[in-house]
């Protein structure tokens, strides 16, 4: 029982930061049909500034500053690059983010090494927020998971019930009225890009101070942001929401979880041919970066389209 406890709260906590970085990547592709292939690295930039700023003055001032120099760097990114190659077509767009992926990366060596660096939290922050069956449990967890409840509710609100976010959604699909009405559509889709950007800076600024810093962090949550958009469905800000949850809650399961594929299946009552020899001995534990690969090919075969996706785009 403690173990199913603990499981579910670290996979709710890991699948809602997974979120705060895909949420960003999932507006930016609704609102501009931009796949973004470098925007784990405004991810990677946030938690390096966070973690400059922690060691040079305050983490909550970090915080801030991490989501303003990731908007500030998405929106160059968006008007001096990103939009020239927009004329082009989708593959100029995939070179591009492509590119500046590895650049970002490089950049961050130069500066900080080729190393992780030592980001922590706060002591106000490190304290067990309560005990689950005699394990306690980080505080810090669950205020990752506060900011990107918090983060939903306000994108939510923003898009849904203001004159910004009603000009953003008629944008999308109706860009030759809008800009007869005298709304200017380019800047439209560059507040919303920096507004995704820096969304993943806020999130590397809070997660990093728990999970590792390193240059190698954008690729590494890169893939995972890309499965969860397209689970989720592309465009669909609620199925990143969802997608998210129960990637987050299948690796924090299958990491805990020491059994093989031969118990695996002596749960489910398969005990034919559930031996103790070649692929049955392998762990579930060292399979679960691939169990989010997996779950994308099962509901790409089944919804095309994605869990909330619009089918007349598959």
């Amino acid at each position: 029982m403690d173990f199913i406890a603990v499981s579910l709260f670290n996979g709710v906590s890991y699948g809602l930061l997974i979120f705060m970085v895909s949420a960003g990547l999932t507006l930016v592709f609704g609102m501009m049909g931009v796949l973004n292939i470098a925007h784990a690295a405004f991810y990677m930039i946030g938690a390096y500034v966070g973690y400059w700023m922690t060691t040079h003055g305050n983490f909550w001032a970090g915080l801030v500053l991490a989501t303003m120099v990731a908007a500030a760097i998405g929106a160059v990114v968006e008007r001096v690059m990103l939009r020239r190659a927009h004329r082009h077509g989708h593959a100029h767009e995939l070179l591009l983010t492509f590119g500046l992926l590895f650049i970002f990366e490089e950049l961050v060596k130069i500066f900080f090494g080729f190393y992780p660096v030592s980001y922590s939290a706060p002591d106000s922050l490190t304290f067990t927020a309560f005990s689950i069956f005699g394990t306690n449990y980080p505080f810090y967890r669950l205020f990752i998971a506060l900011v990107a409840v918090l983060m939903f509710a306000v994108v939510f609100l923003l898009l849904r019930f203001t004159r910004a976010g009603l000009i953003v959604r008629a944008s999308v699909y109706r860009p030759q009225m809008v800009e007869a009405l005298g709304h200017n559509v380019p800047m439209v889709f560059l507040g919303v890009f920096s507004l995704g950007a820096g969304m993943a800076g806020l999130a590397g600024a809070v997660a990093g101070a728990f999970y590792p810093t390193s240059p190698t962090m954008a690729q590494e949550l890169g893939m995972i942001i890309f499965v969860v958009v397209v689970v989720g469905g592309l465009g669909s800000i609620h199925g990143a929401l969802v997608a998210s949850l129960l990637i987050g809650v299948m690796s924090s399961f299958a990491i805990g979880l020491d059994w093989t594929l031969a118990d695996a299946l002596r749960s489910f009552g398969m005990t034919q041919g559930a031996g103790q020899s070649g692929i049955l001995t392998v762990r579930l534990s060292s399979l679960a970066g691939a169990l989010p690969f997996l779950f994308m090919l099962i509901t790409l075969l089944v919804r095309p389209a994605g869990l909330f996706g619009d089918k007349t785009q598959a």
